[in-house]
């Protein structure tokens, strides 16, 4: 009966390991380890006396922020931009437009709407719009959708300064991007909050070898402006297993298209077991494998080893601190 007993815990205990084991399971991929970030491209350019040298286009009063702040965006996809603030007696003020409203599109003059996804898109609206311009929108309140009008007006002061952005892509290119400055995104077109700067790649980025370099700012990716480094995540995300993405690059005054292609994260195996016979497992660069319960166990590393015989006897080795003699 003991026996019974005995046996009949083992395999307790063994349904109760593997149960841990897979909860254990890593529900993200781990962080790349050949990915490298140049001290020099951690913090955005001090280009502010630049940024207040450029032309500040014309104001509105409103202040536009990513719709996913909403709660539109717990119950679906957000469109349109929410209203964080509007200013008192400005040209948005008295258009009627109130703080938690959404912007869906907006058209100037007689010109076509454009549906307004991230605030950068409102931001080159104001900026190439001329002081006297009316404003079409389209914003929804509390579910309706109005139609309003604003006239834009001579903007004295330059806007206020965007916060810098930083975004990481791990599974498919391995690159980190951050959001252009205001200066950079205009250089290229863009609306300040556009365009991403590639200041991370691992070593074995696929994109490294199609001739991306730290520094460049991507301002499209298959035909479609980036309004924010998420775009070119998205992309990304949405592209098929073994495509590639057209990108356009701003590099200093140039402007060039390059076609890069999409990696994806190599598989290893990690783990596997025979319960009370043998287990190997690894885990980075420790990898160590178990037989009859421990009677044989081996560890190794790239730089050293173990070795454990009957529980009792051990080995181990390793690199020294030393080079071998070299004969000359």
């Amino acid at each position: 009966m003991r026996n019974i007993a005995a046996s009949g815990g083992l395999s307790c205990l063994c349904l109760a390991a593997a149960a841990c084991a897979a909860d254990e399971l890593a529900r993200e991929a781990p962080p790349l380890l050949a990915m490298e970030e140049p001290l020099e491209l951690v913090q955005p350019p001090d280009d502010e006396a630049l940024r207040r040298d450029l032309p500040a286009g014309s104001f509105t009063g409103l202040t536009l922020g990513d719709a996913r702040r909403s709660l539109d965006a717990m119950l679906g996809e957000p469109e349109g931009l929410l209203v964080l603030a509007v200013v008192e007696n400005s040209p948005a003020d008295a258009a009627g437009i109130e703080v938690d409203d959404l912007v869906l599109e907006a058209a100037a003059g007689a010109g076509e709407p454009h549906l307004l996804r991230w605030p950068s898109e409102w931001r080159r609206l104001e900026l190439e719009a001329e002081p006297g311009t009316r404003l079409r929108l389209t914003i929804d309140r509390s579910g309706a959708e109005r139609a309003l009008e604003l006239t834009t007006a001579l903007r004295v002061h330059p806007a206020e300064r965007g916060p810098s952005e930083r975004v990481r892509e791990g599974r498919r290119v391995g690159l980190v991007l951050r959001t252009a400055t205001e200066v950079e995104a205009r250089a290229a077109g863009l609306g300040p909050g556009g365009g991403a700067v590639v200041v991370g790649l691992t070593r074995e980025s696929p994109w490294r070898k199609a001739g991306i370099v730290y520094g460049d700012l991507i301002r499209a990716v298959d035909g479609v402006e980036v309004a924010h480094p998420q775009v070119v995540l998205e992309r990304i995300r949405s592209a098929p297993e073994r495509g590639e993405l057209a990108l356009e690059i701003q590099r200093g005054d140039a402007r060039l298209s390059l076609q890069a292609p999409l990696s994806r994260r190599e598989q290893e195996l990690h783990e596997f077991s025979i319960p009370l016979l043998f287990s190997y497992e690894k885990e980075r660069d420790l990898s160590t494998t178990s037989l009859l319960l421990g009677l044989f166990r081996y560890e190794h590393t790239p730089a050293a080893w173990r070795l454990r015989l009957l529980w009792l006897i051990d080995f181990s080795g390793g690199d020294a601190d030393r080079l071998e003699s070299v004969e000359r």
